[in-house]
């Protein structure tokens, strides 16, 4: 299998493509470099051509920001609007069968939130776009050590441990979740070839990293 990336250098792709390439051929497009062994580097709005001519079985987006990193609204959705689909279309045109996303929890294109409205939006998108097998992943709180500083989300992960007990039932799907425990359940899902779109929550990915 070959499988194309992008998000490598971040909190979940970085504990990923190691999974990846130690299982089969990976081919990381991105900014700066990951460590991958094969990997194109360019702006974000030429990674559709970094991939023409490629042939690839499966891709993976782990790729993700915030309004506050990107600097404003319009920069965010370049990054997780934008970006993401071109590389999803692009991959649809070099062969891939089945594509995987790590989305957010709450992920709505009818939210009033507009962070988790344009995430269901590009949810959408993504299963639009005519791969045989979708598979979006919709954790929560993401809890890892980030290359950059995200205030809100490090006060977050230092509660993490305090709510998560609290979070019964539904509401689990809002807890904090390792991203090492979301890396296993993409290299999971990578192996699984039925078709259709699944949507998985924390629980479901706990249970597909074996957590």
């Amino acid at each position: 299998m070959r499988v194309a990336m992008i998000g490598a250098t971040g909190l979940v792709g970085r504990q990923l493509w190691p999974q990846i390439e130690a299982r089969g051929n990976l081919l990381v497009l991105g900014r700066r470099p990951s460590g991958a062994r094969v990997e194109k580097l360019g702006s974000m709005e030429d990674w559709p051509n970094l991939l023409a001519g490629e042939r690839i079985d499966a891709a993976v987006s782990t790729l993700g920001t915030t309004r506050k990193a990107a600097g404003s609204w319009a920069a965010f959705e370049a990054v997780d609007r934008h970006a993401l689909l071109g590389f999803a279309e692009a991959s649809r045109k070099a062969g891939a069968e089945h594509f995987l996303l790590v989305s957010s929890s709450g992920a709505n294109r009818h939210s009033r939130n507009s962070y988790l409205r344009l995430k269901g939006e590009v949810e959408e998108a993504v299963a639009a776009i005519g791969f045989s097998r979708v598979d979006i992943l919709q954790p929560g709180l993401l809890l890892g050590e980030r290359s950059e500083r995200r205030l809100a989300e490090g006060f977050g992960q230092a509660l993490a441990p305090l709510i998560n007990p609290l979070l019964i039932r539904s509401l689990d799907r809002f807890g904090g979740i390792p991203a090492a425990t979301v890396a296993r359940a993409l290299a999971a899902l990578l192996e699984q070839r039925a078709p259709g779109l699944f949507r998985h929550d924390n629980r479901a990915i706990r249970r597909l990293a074996g957590d």
